[in-house]
């Protein structure tokens, strides 16, 4: 399974992906919104693990993107965020995600949501 994962802090890009990987996950990197964007058509990754606080275009700007485009708005996206205040589940999903996490990552809820969004995804 290949895995986009956006992410701009290094510390915890780095521990995502040699986790996700550990577990035979094959894992993409991009640091910004932007870079996500420019990479998810020619990738085509399963899904997608996007922070939602980036620099230049943000992970809400992101998933709005890249759901707006019918080439790849079938991927499924879980927002990765430190926000854990009322109404920001909804802002995610709001956004386009399929579903939210909170840093720090529970990793074990992580891969049940992965592997679950995964398996409900159309081939």
């Amino acid at each position: 399974m290949h895995i986009l994962l956006v992410e701009d802090h290094e510390m915890n890009r780095d521990m995502l992906k040699r986790r996700l990987e550990r577990r035979d996950f094959t894992v993409s990197i991009a640091v910004d919104g932007q870079e996500a964007i420019d990479m998810v058509e020619s990738l085509m990754p399963d899904i997608i693990l996007m922070d939602m606080s980036l620099p230049n275009v943000d992970g809400w700007t992101a998933t709005r993107t890249i759901k707006a485009n019918p080439v790849v708005s079938q991927i499924p996206i879980i927002g990765l965020t430190a926000h854990a205040m009322a109404g920001d589940r909804e802002r995610c999903l709001e956004a386009g995600c399929n579903e939210y996490e909170i840093k720090p990552v529970d990793f074990t809820s992580l891969v049940s949501k992965i592997q679950a969004l995964v398996k409900d995804t159309p081939l």
